[in-house]
C-alpha cells in the first residue's frame, strides 16, 4: 500500500453529480468510487498531503454537447446541482478546487489542462501524483498522462476509478495505456 508523505498530492478528478447515478452521464458505478477515495482523503490528511478536487465546469454551450457538435449529453454545467460534487465526497475544507473546461469552444479532460494546477503542486513541492476519480477511460487517462508529461511520479488508484466504456475494453485499453506512459497502478482494498 502507498504510504503518503507531504510531497504526494491526491488528485480526486471529476467525482461529480452528473457522472453517478442518476446524473446525465452517469457512469456505470461511479459512486462506488467515493468511499474508496473518501479513506485517501483521510490518509492524505493525515500524512499532510496535499487534497486536489478537479472538476468540469462547463458553460452551456460547451463544444463537447452533442447539441453543439460534441459527443456528450449536456453535462456538469457550472451552478447546476450535476456539476456539484458528490455530495457523500469528503473533501477537507483546505482541498484544492481546480475547474477545467471552462471555455466553451474547447473540450478539455485533463486536471492539468489550463488550470495552472503543475505550477501550483511544484510549488509545493510535490513529487508524486496519486489519482482516481471519473472517468477512468477520458477524463483520469488524460489527466494521468499529462501529470507524467509534467515530470511527476503517477499512482493511479483502480479501485477509486470507473470507466465510461463507450466501446467495450476502454476501460482496460486505457489502463494499459498508462502503465506503458509510466504510471504505476495501485490496487487498494477499500
Amino acid at each position: 500500500m502507498t504510504k503518503l508523505s507531504e510531497r504526494d498530492c491526491l488528485l480526486v478528478v471529476d467525482v461529480q453529480n452528473d457522472f453517478c447515478d442518476g446524473g446525465a452521464l452517469a457512469v456505470d458505478g461511479g459512486e462506488q468510487v467515493v468511499p474508496v477515495i473518501n479513506d485517501w482523503i483521510r490518509r492524505a490528511v493525515a500524512a499532510g498531503s496535499p487534497v486536489v478536487a478537479s472538476r468540469d465546469w462547463h458553460p452551456a454551450d460547451h463544444a463537447s454537447f452533442a447539441e453543439f457538435g460534441g459527443q456528450w449529453p449536456a453535462h456538469c454545467v457550472r451552478g447546476t446541482q450535476g456539476a456539484d460534487f458528490h455530495p457523500r465526497l469528503a473533501l477537507p475544507d483546505d482541498a484544492v478546487v481546480v475547474s477545467k473546461a471552462t471555455v466553451a469552444e474547447r473540450e478539455s479532460y485533463s486536471a492539468f489542462d489550463g488550470t495552472g494546477l503543475a505550477e501550483q503542486l511544484r510549488d509545493r513541492s510535490v513529487a508524486r501524483v496519486i489519482v482516481g476519480g471519473l472517468a477512468l477511460d477520458y477524463c483520469v487517462k488524460a489527466t494521468v498522462f499529462d501529470a507524467i508529461a509534467e515530470g511527476f511520479e503517477v499512482h493511479l488508484l483502480k479501485d477509486a476509478t470507473r470507466a465510461v466504456e463507450v466501446e467495450p475494453g476502454d476501460g482496460q485499453r486505457a489502463l494499459e495505456e498508462m502503465l506503458r506512459a509510466g504510471a504505476k497502478i495501485d490496487e487498494v482494498e477499500p
